[in-house]
């Protein structure tokens, strides 16, 4: 197994449940700029708050009599989504249990940090502290994860095609009719305009590129209204919808509305998507299978220590228990 998915395999701190990922089979697109919101603190998200962060208990957490402190637990509490304080503290009190639980295994075993390497590794451009560096020596030392075979790899191609299906790509154009101001009045005013142009261009694909650089309030106006090509998830829902009624070279025969005014939609041409060859994604069902087989090693070995040791606060009752508390990367 690679060293990068190995260190990902085994990674505790932060412990949302496992699930296995698709495969992606798309070319990769810009992330998206943050909002000016975010980039001002507007939204409160950019700017860190100089006020502690609250202490909650529900009940006293010792493992083999070393006791896990509230102010612990607290903190742990922020990397664990859940429906009340009482769930996430729970969560928390858990994952700190499980990383107890390794520490003091890799003592018993008189692994150090460093013992292979250096005391800190960049992993995932971020420092391994001393504890994960422990951790991930015991568990390179004493997992032995279910090897992957070819024909493990090729059945879970036969079995999970739509996995490795490239998108629809669709290459279309809009002109968008905005209202005048945010009245009933001014948007019944701007869909009769609308309708009267999709009454006056037909399907005509040089007439709609000419109403769009004369009407339409997006800036796209200026190359005709051309959307380029799009897949789902680029466009509004609703104006998406839309296009995947349409055939080829014709325009929706009623405006869409959307929060920004009344759209005209034309479909050029679509791009049906494809099904890529297994050689093609042997590599990513390969990398995906290892990672999980350590994880099933991991929570196997982790219930085994729990069921040893001396746990009073939270339980942990299985390896079903402990796989939700082993995360297949580091968020």
């Amino acid at each position: 197994m690679s060293t990068d998915n190995k260190d990902s395999a085994v990674q505790y701190v932060e412990i949302p449940a496992v699930g296995i990922p698709a495969v992606d089979v798309t070319d990769r697109h810009p992330e998206p700029k943050m909002p000016s919101a975010c980039e001002s603190g507007g939204c409160g998200c950019a700017t860190g708050s100089s006020e502690p962060l609250p202490t909650f208990s529900f009940g006293e957490v010792t493992v083999n009599g070393v006791s896990i402190g509230e102010h612990v637990i607290s903190r742990e509490m922020q990397h664990h989504r859940a429906d009340s304080a009482e769930a996430a503290w729970q969560a928390a009190a858990r994952a700190l249990v499980i990383k107890t639980l390794l520490l003091q295994e890799a003592s018993d075993r008189n692994i150090a940090a460093g013992v292979h390497g250096d005391a800190e590794q960049e992993t995932d451009d971020r420092s391994e502290t001393d504890d994960d560096a422990r951790v991930r020596t015991l568990l390179e030392e004493v997992l032995i994860p279910e090897k992957v075979h070819e024909e493990e790899c090729r059945r879970y191609y036969d079995t999970q095609t739509h996995r490795f299906r490239t998108p629809d790509l669709f290459e279309a154009a809009h002109i968008l009719i905005e209202p005048n101001e945010q009245s009933e009045s001014a948007w019944q005013e701007a869909e009769q305009s609308a309708r009267s142009l999709i009454e006056q261009l037909g399907d005509d694909a040089q007439a709609f590129s000419e109403a769009a650089e004369q009407f339409s309030g997006c800036p796209t106006a200026h190359q005709g209204g051309s959307l380029g090509q799009i897949r789902r998830g680029e466009l509004e829902p609703v104006l998406h919808d839309v296009l995947e009624t349409l055939a080829e070279g014709t325009i929706f025969r009623e405006p869409v509305r959307s929060r920004f005014g009344w759209h005209l939609i034309r479909l050029h041409r679509k791009i049906n998507g494809r099904i890529l060859p297994f050689d093609m994604a042997r590599e990513k069902i390969f990398d995906m299978l290892e990672a999980r087989a350590w994880v099933n090693s991991a929570s196997h070995y982790i219930a085994e220590l729990a069921q040893r040791a001396d746990i009073e606060g939270v339980q942990i009752d299985s390896a079903a228990d402990a796989v939700a508390n082993v995360s297949t990367e580091h968020e």
